[in-house]
């Protein structure tokens, strides 16, 4: 029977997550990851691989516990424009709060890393991808709760929602000012306002 890991791999992740979100994947060094981990890099590489390895189990962990609290509200069955507007006042709130200066690692991600490795752009695609398909799953639902216009374009909006929606994540991480990030998520949600049906 081997030796018992001396460290949980989720706990250990949970941390790497905190790292690379704060820093980057350029400016979390190894030397960092062993440190602040509390692993020395044999057993940090043992377990990953590499930075990379490392780097990619933590996205893969960012997306399936931090995005999926952030997109509950879209996904949720009975989503509809609520659920847009919340998302979006989600994401100015957290520029008021401790998320100010993080924004969203897979946004992070695809600024810092997307171009330059084949792993974390695989990573980000599926993260566009899921947040699209969010907006989508929202709008139908608004759609057929008469809740916006029959003829609008779901797929055009939800690409534009979804591209607004990076843009203000990439306004928290910049720290933006907190005025101009509430202003952006109100001209992008007002878009609804329009798209309500006509009264009878």
């Amino acid at each position: 029977m081997g030796r018992p890991k001396q460290y949980e791999r989720v706990e250990l992740l949970d941390r790497a997550v905190e790292l690379f979100w704060r820093r980057g994947f350029t400016g979390t060094s190894t030397a960092v990851l062993a440190d602040e981990l509390g692993v020395n890099r044999k057993s940090m590489y043992a377990e990953f691989g590499s930075k990379q390895g490392l780097f990619e189990a933590v996205l893969e962990r960012y997306s399936t516990h931090h995005l999926s609290r952030v997109l509950r509200g879209l996904e949720a069955p009975d989503a509809g424009t609520d659920a847009i507007h919340a998302a979006f006042a989600g994401y100015a709130r957290a520029n008021e709060g401790r998320m100010r200066g993080l924004g969203c690692l897979l946004c992070n991600t695809a600024v810092e890393r997307a171009a330059l490795d084949p792993g974390s752009a695989r990573y980000v695609e599926a993260y566009l991808e899921r947040v699209t398909a969010a907006f989508r799953h929202a709008l139908a639902n608004a759609q057929r709760a008469q809740e916006i216009t029959d003829t609008a374009d779901l797929d055009e909006l939800a690409s534009f929602f979804m591209m607004a929606l990076v843009g203000v994540a990439a306004c928290v991480r910049a720290e933006a000012p907190v005025e101009q990030v509430w202003a952006a998520t109100r001209v992008a949600t007002g878009l609804l306002d329009g798209l309500r049906p006509s009264p009878a």
